[in-house]
């Protein structure tokens, strides 16, 4: 096979970027893509891992068959080894006839398996002994089948936690990662935001028929500054936020201000809003809100266990526990709300024994945002996962709990 130059690569796929690491991932798939070595594509969510895949199929001998990507994330477990090796008809409820799985789809092929770091267990066990024999059962079967595959893995997690605390299993980690591409977050590559900011800025020009719009020396500083948790999608997002809404084709730094959420818990890139400034660090006031609901669901546990102790007759002074963002820096309109939630219930826990306690979790915040996002999406899940910053998987498991609640 030819071996294509970096550039022509760039070109061909659209990747935007001169930065040595990101140039390093490239040349990396370009020199395996004619082996049959597994691949595991590390990075954080949003760097644009799933681009890598496509390169080594593009360039190898299996070109001309099939490439399969895969979101593992979205799957729910109930059926994703259904999903991958197929299954007999018959072999659970709804299995009407039989039906080849990915793994089958893919022989002589590519497949990519993204958020591997979602399977479950038992399927990690299911995909070792592909990726070590070419051998799998379809869902049913006690025969084994045989494929021709070649695999690429890709996940944002830490393997190395997830294997410390038994969520992945060490010998498929070894097995999938023969060839380690790591893709760096966008905040590390500063030489090329600005540059993929004025790629996104034309594409929506083009895409809305109107002139493109360009930063100012400030903003173009302010930009580069920025971190961009979710890297090269949130760019991305802004960018298009700040091509529909502004009237103003020339964007100076406090118009991008207002497209760029405070650092520090991972914001939606929407406009945002009044910030603060707490203990030298800003905050909005989403920020301050979610800061709050989690110490309070932490408070939860200790009020049941205070419950516990004054029901017991074995009541011991409880350390004082201290909030992240100190409830008295809060602004009155935040703090005063929160003071007096949290002092109602503790009343209500300590006075009100026989009656149904507050919720104090941030299970109805969650609730709300993914009813937003659904409804914001017109209920595309993915859509709405990608938004919230969750897996399609753990969207699915929410929305089971909220049906079997009744919301």
């Amino acid at each position: 096979l030819q071996i294509m130059d970096i550039n022509d690569i760039k070109n061909r796929f659209g990747i935007i970027g001169h930065d040595p690491r990101l140039e390093a991932a490239i040349n990396t798939a370009r020199q395996i893509a004619g082996t049959d070595l597994s691949v595991l594509i590390t990075g954080e969510s949003g760097v644009g891992k799933e681009v890598i895949p496509k390169i080594i199929h593009s360039l190898s001998p299996r070109k001309h068959k099939n490439y399969v990507a895969i979101n593992c994330g979205a799957i729910p477990e109930g059926t994703i080894e259904s999903e991958l090796f197929g299954h007999e008809k018959g072999s659970f409820t709804g299995a009407n006839e039989a039906r080849k799985g990915y793994f089958e789809e893919a022989n002589g092929g590519t497949i990519f398996l993204d958020e591997v770091g979602e399977l479950p267990l038992s399927t990690q066990v299911r995909l070792l002994r592909v990726l070590e024999t070419g051998e799998f059962l379809r869902v049913g079967s006690s025969k084994a089948q045989k494929t021709d595959v070649r695999v690429i893995a890709a996940s944002n997690i830490n393997f190395m936690h997830a294997i410390n605390t038994g969520k992945f299993r060490e010998d498929l980690y070894y097995r999938l990662n023969a060839v380690p591409i790591y893709i760096p977050p966008l905040r590390e590559r500063k030489g090329d935001i600005h540059l993929l900011f004025k790629k996104f800025a034309l594409d929506f020009a083009d895409k809305y028929m109107m002139p493109a719009v360009k930063l100012e020396p400030e903003a173009q500083a302010l930009l580069e500054s920025y971190r961009w948790t979710g890297n090269v999608r949130q760019l991305k997002n802004v960018a298009e936020q700040i091509s529909v809404l502004e009237n103003d084709r020339h964007i100076t730094a406090q118009t991008l201000k207002k497209y760029l959420p405070a650092e520090g818990p991972d914001i939606l890139p929407v406009v945002a809003g009044e910030s603060h400034n707490i203990g030298g660090e800003s905050y909005t006031d989403r920020d301050l809100i979610f800061k709050i609901l989690l110490q309070m669901n932490k408070m939860r546990q200790e009020i049941d266990e205070l419950k516990a102790s004054i029901a017991s007759g074995n009541v011991t002074p409880t350390e004082q526990q201290t909030l992240p963002v100190p409830m008295q820096a809060l602004p009155v309109h935040i703090g005063k709300q929160f003071d007096d939630s949290i002092t109602d219930a503790i009343s209500e826990e300590v006075e009100e024994k026989q009656s149904a306690p507050r919720s104090l979790s941030i299970q109805d915040a969650n609730t709300e945002l993914i009813i937003k996002a659904l409804e914001k999406h017109h209920n595309n899940r993915k859509a709405a996962a990608e938004e919230l910053g969750i897996s399609e998987r753990t969207l699915y498991r929410r929305l089971n709990d909220l049906n079997k609640k009744g919301k």
